[in-house]
């Protein structure tokens, strides 16, 4: 018999009504729902939270509430994440997401998709492709990765932009499409922001 989740998780067409799918996403949403209204200072209980919701998690790791997700099983992070407001993630497929990773607010991570005919969209097939995101990455404002996309280690994600493609390491990407603009080079290191030279020594 054709298990719906087992053909989610394998990037194939699948229901998201059949086989426990809709359970799980309940489940998700409720623990989701405690995060959401946790007391700001009570972040042992939002650490135990977010520990059962995501699949993985690292050191060091928080989120801004809200945050919103679809399973949160398919989610691993890395050391050293933060997520600011209004996080969502639609984790149908895996999500990969490196050590030192920042996003900003409204970041929206997809890895959930539907078929562009519109008689195969009304069959109610879905599906997931899984997204990678590395090391030391800075994904700006309002931004949305599509699915099957893959950001390389120390990238930056500027603020709008629509991520549709792979973006390879030690890239500065912006726009919609998202494209590569230059590389981070050895020199931008002493700046903080655009020609905005540091005034301190602790930076490096």
């Amino acid at each position: 018999m054709v298990d719906q989740r087992e053909r989610m998780l394998a990037g194939l067409p699948y229901k998201a009504w059949m086989d426990g799918l809709a359970e799980e996403r309940l489940k998700a949403r409720k623990l989701v729902q405690q995060f959401n209204t946790s007391e700001p200072k009570d972040f042992a209980k939002r650490t135990e939270l977010i520990g059962r919701i995501l699949g993985k998690v690292g050191k060091n790791a928080y989120i801004e509430p809200p945050f919103r997700c679809d399973y949160g099983s398919n989610i691993e992070i890395g050391d050293d994440f933060y997520a600011n407001y209004n996080c969502i993630i639609l984790d149908v497929a895996k999500v990969t997401i490196g050590n030192n990773v920042m996003l900003a607010p409204n970041v929206a991570i997809y890895t959930a998709g539907h078929p562009i005919h519109p008689d195969s969209r009304k069959s109610g097939y879905e599906y997931g492709i899984p997204i990678t995101i590395g090391n030391n990455v800075w994904i700006g404002g309002n931004v949305v990765v599509n699915p099957g996309v893959s950001i390389g280690h120390n990238a930056v994600i500027g603020a709008g932009s629509v991520v549709t493609r792979d973006i390879p390491d030690n890239a500065i990407a912006v726009g919609n499409p998202c494209r590569v603009v230059r590389y981070i080079t050895e020199e931008d290191r002493k700046y903080y922001f655009k020609d905005l030279e540091f005034d301190v020594e602790d930076y490096r």
